[in-house]
């Protein structure tokens, strides 16, 4: 860590945010060729939502093993301590300038600007809450999103409540479901307004199966009743359009009710910037170099799309902060000159735009489940597919030689059922 008053006025790279995404672009800038290379965080110690993640499931792509959300933390944590990488936590980032100036506050340094070479810009993501699906009733003690009752149980030994119905079949809700039923809370159920699950399967198994938590699909909680503390909901199925059967309600008795209803990516400093956001994600558009449309401002992990897996804002990550310090020591790749598009059944895209001469990992996100599938790259390659669900991402390494007969400046990808033969067989 870095004292604050020690602060230069100037680095190569400044990283905002220490969880997993920032911690991995800082080291990807050091092996990108900077030397100065500052990493900011508001919160006490590095490391992010990974501290209060204690359960395993963590870097087994990365660091083939599994580890707790602490120790993959750690893991990083130490990969800058030997590095010299300094860390000003407890430390807000204010702003970020058109002319990559960053203005930070802390209580130990006031407010002060520093000047940047480049920026990677990886803040996260943010729940959910009540407000953002309007759920009627009233206003009681005991509503709280999934991730601060992570926060309760692991990091500050203080149970949310004795009863507690989940809302959203996310990973953070699936997870808490296990970890309060394993300190003796009692957990009625799962409800999911959609039509299949929002986490990974292995939670669904290892969290809800394992330990005979009911997932209820297709239902909702239509109204909190309570006025100092919940004290019970009401969940009713929903229609085809997601409209609730009021005449098939019932009501829940519990003192608890968790949200688990989505990630929204943290983006007020990239719209301070004029950053161009992608609607579909909620996060930067960015080129297959991780690179903004704010020139030498780069972002990575969750601030620019919801990743499944850490191990893949690792990845991302260690890019953006290779390609910031390349930004900086003036060896920037040649530009993209493909876009790519979002096609049927496809939600997503990232990065936005690729170049044809290099190998590039692109991230989608289906719209629908669906089970013995193609995925198209344009007209120039295919791939079978298991399964897809909107829970997990699917990767895909562009290559080359996929492009050798493509002509163009826009590819369209589609994961579309496999009811017709294969056109481009691997």
């Amino acid at each position: 860590m870095t004292a604050l008053q020690h602060l230069a006025t100037r680095y190569d790279v400044i990283v905002v945010g220490a969880g997993p995404a920032g911690m991995g672009a800082a080291v990807g800038a050091l092996e990108g060729g900077v030397d100065r290379v500052l990493v900011v965080d508001r919160e006490i110690e590095a490391g992010g939502i990974l501290n209060q993640c204690i359960h395993s499931g963590f870097g087994l792509h990365h660091f083939g093993e599994e580890l707790t959300g602490p120790e993959y933390a750690q893991r990083f944590l130490e990969q800058l301590l030997e590095r010299d990488i300094e860390i000003a936590t407890d430390c807000y980032v204010l702003d970020v300038a058109h002319d990559r100036t960053v203005t930070l506050m802390s209580p130990e340094i006031g407010v002060r600007r520093v000047a940047a070479g480049s920026v990677v810009l990886a803040m996260g993501a943010r729940e959910r809450t009540r407000g953002a699906i309007r759920i009627p009733g009233s206003r009681p003690a005991g509503v709280m999103t999934a991730g601060l009752a992570q926060r309760l149980v692991n990091q500050i030994g203080v149970l949310p409540g004795r009863r507690a119905v989940i809302l959203g079949s996310g990973d953070i809700g699936l997870i808490m479901a296990r970890r309060m039923t394993l300190e003796g809370i009692d957990v009625p159920g799962v409800f999911e307004i959609m039509t299949h699950a929002n986490g990974l399967t292995r939670n669904i198994v290892q969290c809800l199966h394992d330990f005979d938590i009911p997932l209820h699909l297709s239902t909702t909680v239509v109204e909190i009743h309570g006025r100092d503390r919940v004290e019970q909901v009401t969940v009713a199925p929903v229609d085809d359009r997601l409209r609730p059967d009021l005449s098939r309600a019932r009501t829940i008795a519990c003192d608890t009710l968790l949200l688990s209803i989505g990630l929204i990516p943290e983006n007020e400093l990239s719209q301070k910037l004029g950053i161009r956001i992608d609607p579909a994600t909620a996060g930067p558009v960015v080129s297959s170099a991780m690179e903004t449309s704010r020139d030498g401002v780069f972002a990575g992990g969750n601030v620019v799309h919801i990743h499944d897996l850490v191990d893949f804002v690792t990845q991302e990550s260690l890019l953006a902060g290779e390609s910031a310090a390349r930004f900086v020591t003036g060896r920037r790749r040649p530009a993209d000159n493909i876009r790519l598009v979002a096609g049927s059944n496809v939600a997503s895209v990232v990065p936005h735009t690729i170049s044809s001469d290099s190998d590039h990992t692109v991230y989608l996100r289906v719209r629908r489940p669906l089970e013995k599938s193609w995925l198209r790259l344009g007209d120039v390659y295919e791939r079978r597919l298991r399964y897809v669900v909107p829970a997990e991402l699917v990767t895909l390494t562009v290559r080359p030689r996929f492009l050798e007969r493509f002509h163009g400046d826009s590819l369209v990808i589609d994961i579309v059922p496999r009811d017709e033969p294969g056109r481009y067989e691997e």
